[in-house]
């Protein structure tokens, strides 16, 4: 997978939210947690250690919050030793976290975020603005900077007093504070490159030890987010899940962090441990090229919409450990469109709309795909075996990752594509839809669509807001690119002590500070 490529999967878990325009705090806190995982009650208890298995490579490690983390080990350990100005929530999906609340201008171009109170960093020195803002600007002149804080230059983050941070955007944004989640890790004023991995954090967990991709980390007794019940969380590493889920099986972890499908049907009969399945995980979209070439007749691809069994490919791709999705990206949103009506197959209706546009059957076309994630390269063969009977011959044709990613990825006519994080209709619509979105998948472009985007970030009033991207959702239903098949679930495993997990989609997943294990 290139690195642009990594930068936008990643700037996708830090955007996936719902702000919320009026000054927030309180809320659920951002965990989403089960209070009892799996069905198991009893009153919280402190002490204990937790071991996580989570996935990453050896070759991508990195210890620098705001570089781009390739493992999910990786992004675990610096999610709970730094903390970043909001986290995702349940209702709202964006909750407090070192920034206590926040406040729009009018136009809503100003943002002013209110430091949590008593917040310091593990040394016990106090968080100030200055160090926001420095960490802020760090991220910003990242690589990636521009996708995690887009329409916000560095000059423009900017220090109110010493508890107070100021964003100013290039354009009204009623959906600003949601760039402020999962990657917006702060140190200190003054970290340099050189030192960031010795930087001390603010979270819950302070880091004891790290050894190749591993690590340890104990309790932050004064962390200002709350009472944390572990003594230490201890993170291993896995390059697979079937390798992380035997450890679980085996008493060597305590939970194995999206584990998938497969691992889950394989401790399905295990009664001893549990599974934590958190909805609206992953998308994994079948992209149709707009522009031009096979598909850009509209009449083509709502035929090929109406050809999938979207039951069926919930069934076999994901085993069941999903639901079905209806063709529109960000399905956990608040403001998802659930009044627009639900695709079925109609093959008949398939054929009508294929022979009116003059769409050649005799040809053979190709769909690409990687085996990147579980279950992507079966989409596309299922995908292929279910058009032939509307009369469309497909053949899949796999690739390596970094080929599909370098050649195929923004230019082929018909791939599969996959997106993690899927709680936010906008974050889809502003970086693969719009007409001059940087990461166009299926080249759409539409007046309509980009005119009914504008008018929904740049509305201040929540419900209106709502209703502008429900017609939003419903262009995008009619005549995009996106063939949303379904939505896989985020599938955890967990020891039967384990309590208190998260149970939110995406990146929501790593926030354990009120995980707690029964005696």
């Amino acid at each position: 997978m290139n690195l642009s490529r990594r930068q936008l999967l990643w700037a996708s878990g830090a955007l996936g939210a719902t702000a919320v325009l009026a000054a927030c705090s309180g809320g659920d806190g951002g965990g989403g947690q089960a209070g009892a995982t799996g069905g198991a009650s009893g009153k919280p208890r402190k002490g204990g250690t937790l071991r996580v298995g989570a996935l990453g490579r050896a070759g991508a490690i990195t210890r620098d919050p705001h570089g781009v983390q390739a493992n999910e080990s990786d992004y675990l350990i610096l999610s709970l030793v730094y903390d970043t100005l909001t986290v995702p929530g349940a209702e709202p999906n964006t909750a407090p976290r070192l920034a206590a609340s926040w406040e729009p201008s009018a136009d809503l171009k100003t943002w002013r975020f209110t430091l949590a109170e008593g917040a310091a960093f593990h040394d016990g020195t106090p968080v100030t603005s200055a160090d926001v803002v420095h960490s802020l600007k760090r991220l910003r002149a990242t690589p990636s900077g521009a996708s995690r804080l887009p329409g916000i230059k560095a000059e423009n983050i900017t220090a109110d007093g010493d508890g107070a941070v100021v964003l100013v955007s290039d354009y009204a944004n009623a959906e600003l504070p949601l760039l402020t989640r999962l990657t917006t890790f702060v140190v200190p004023d003054g970290t340099t490159d050189k030192d960031i991995e010795k930087a001390p954090g603010t979270g819950p967990f302070k880091l004891d030890w790290f050894r190749g991709g591993n690590a340890r980390l104990v309790r932050n007794a004064d962390w200002y987010g709350g009472e944390v019940l572990l003594d230490a969380i201890e993170v291993k590493i896995f390059e697979s899940p079937q390798a992380m889920a035997n450890a679980l099986l085996a008493g060597q972890i305590d939970l194995a962090s999206n584990a998938g499908a497969v691992a889950a049907r394989t401790a399905e009969s295990r009664g001893d441990v549990q599974t934590v399945r958190r909805p609206n995980d992953m998308a994994m979209p079948i992209v149709m090229r707009t522009a031009d070439g096979p598909f850009a007749d509209p009449r083509v691809r709502e035929a090929l919409r109406l050809a999938v069994d979207r039951e069926a490919m919930v069934e076999q791709v994901l085993s069941g450990y999903g639901s079905v999705a209806n063709d529109i990206l960000g399905t956990g949103d608040p403001a998802y469109a659930t009044s627009i009506p639900q695709r079925t197959r109609d093959l008949a209706r398939a054929k009508t709309l294929l022979t009116q546009a003059g769409f050649d059957t005799a040809r053979t076309y190709e769909i690409l795909t990687t085996e990147d994630i579980a279950g992507l390269a079966e989409s596309a063969t299922l995908f292929a075996t279910q058009v032939r009977e509307a009369g469309v011959k497909i053949e899949v044709v796999k690739q390596e990752s970094g080929v599909f990613w370098d050649e195929t990825w923004l230019k082929g006519d018909l791939y599969t594509s996959y997106w993690g994080t899927n709680d936010s209709v906008v974050f889809f619509a502003s970086k693969t839809m719009v007409s001059d979105s940087g990461q166009n998948e299926a080249g759409w472009q539409d007046t309509a669509f980009d005119t009914a985007y504008q008018k929904a970030i740049g509305t201040a009033d929540e419900a209106e807001r709502t209703r502008l991207l429900q017609d939003l959702q419903q262009i995008e239903y009619d005549s995009s690119g996106y063939l949303l098949w379904g939505m896989a679930d985020g599938v955890d495993l967990a020891g039967a002590k384990v309590r208190g997990l998260p149970t939110l989609p995406g990146y929501g997943r790593v926030q354990l500070e009120k995980a707690w294990l029964a005696s």
